[in-house]
């Protein structure tokens, strides 16, 4: 493999990582909080229509990006207010909301499909970095959200593990009981922490209708939204892992486009596949080799009830 090729596919990787990321990182801050949101794929959906109508009307890339986060995170505001106040089955929610997110894309974004916006996000070189063998071209020649993506990776990290609000956010999904007796509003906090992880889903969905295929197409995620809640188990709630578990996601969507372009002959079929089948074995692998456990946060998923303190 020569050299031009190899920083194609790395960088391809970053960039079609990246709405993978996003989500990830939305659906890990979610999960740390004990909130299950299976509902990412519908917001990403939702977050691309809207984000792309937004930039189409007003001209502006990074208005749709504002107007993407918003969609996603009203999106989550209704997974918070059925799974935190009614305390619904967090999974039921969650399958109810992809549904209907993929339903309501499809409409607001009829009267779109196939458009392309004047305005998108390009490639800007950052200076002397981008000029660095192999990892600058890859790394330090990308658009503005992948920058973006990060600078997210390190501040989610930084705020997991350094700060105070981070060590609440992680006693959220373990032990909800001993924060409440703390005197913090757990109710309060799930909300706020449900509602990002909506906004972020909805980034990346405007990152792909805004940047990685600058158009709006009817279930464009193509499950993405799935495969960055696999990734959140894969990467065991951790953004470093999540980083680099959505380049490896990415990579592998990527190397079955290039494959294409390099005449090899390989089913199309399989190769829309590959990125599918590697979530499966990556988690079957990640199970077996955690002897069927996971470290997911010990009260993911159950509503929190003060009564029962």
């Amino acid at each position: 493999m020569n050299e031009t090729l190899l920083i194609s596919i790395l960088a391809a990787s970053i960039t079609a990582g990246t709405p993978i990321l996003f989500a990830a990182l939305g659906e890990l801050i979610t999960e740390r909080s004990g909130v299950t949101n299976l509902g990412v794929d519908g917001m990403m959906l939702v977050g691309a229509a809207t984000g792309f109508m937004a930039s189409v009307t007003f001209h502006s890339p990074w208005l749709g990006v504002g107007v993407a986060l918003l969609a996603g995170g009203i999106m989550a505001l209704i997974h918070a207010y059925l799974t935190i106040t009614l305390r619904a089955n967090q999974v039921v929610s969650g399958l109810a909301l992809a549904l209907f997110g993929s339903g309501l894309s499809s409409y607001l974004g009829k009267n779109y499909v196939g458009m392309r916006p004047e305005q998108t996000f390009e490639k800007l070189a950052v200076p002397y970095l981008s000029n660095i063998p192999i990892i600058g071209p890859v790394i330090f020649k990308q658009d503005a959200l992948v920058y973006l993506s990060y600078g997210l990776v390190v501040f989610v990290a930084f705020y997991l593990y350094k700060t105070r609000a981070g060590l609440f956010l992680r006693a959220l999904g373990e032990n909800p009981a001993a924060v409440d007796a703390v005197g913090v509003n757990v109710f309060g906090l799930r909300y706020l922490y449900v509602i990002i992880g909506g906004a972020l889903a909805g980034l990346g969905g405007a990152y792909l209708s805004l940047a990685y295929a600058p158009c709006w197409l009817e279930n464009m995620t193509a499950g993405r939204g799935w495969i960055a809640v696999a990734l959140v188990i894969f990467a065991l709630w951790d953004p470093w892992r999540a980083l680099v578990g959505s380049y490896l996601f990415g990579g592998i969507d990527a190397l079955g486009f290039h494959l294409q372009v390099l005449g090899i002959p390989v089913s199309i079929f399989i190769l829309n596949m590959m990125p599918y089948i590697f979530t499966i074995v990556v988690l079957i692998f990640v199970l077996i080799r955690r002897g069927g456990r996971l470290a997911a946060p010990q009260s993911l998923g159950l509503p929190y009830d003060r009564e029962e303190r």
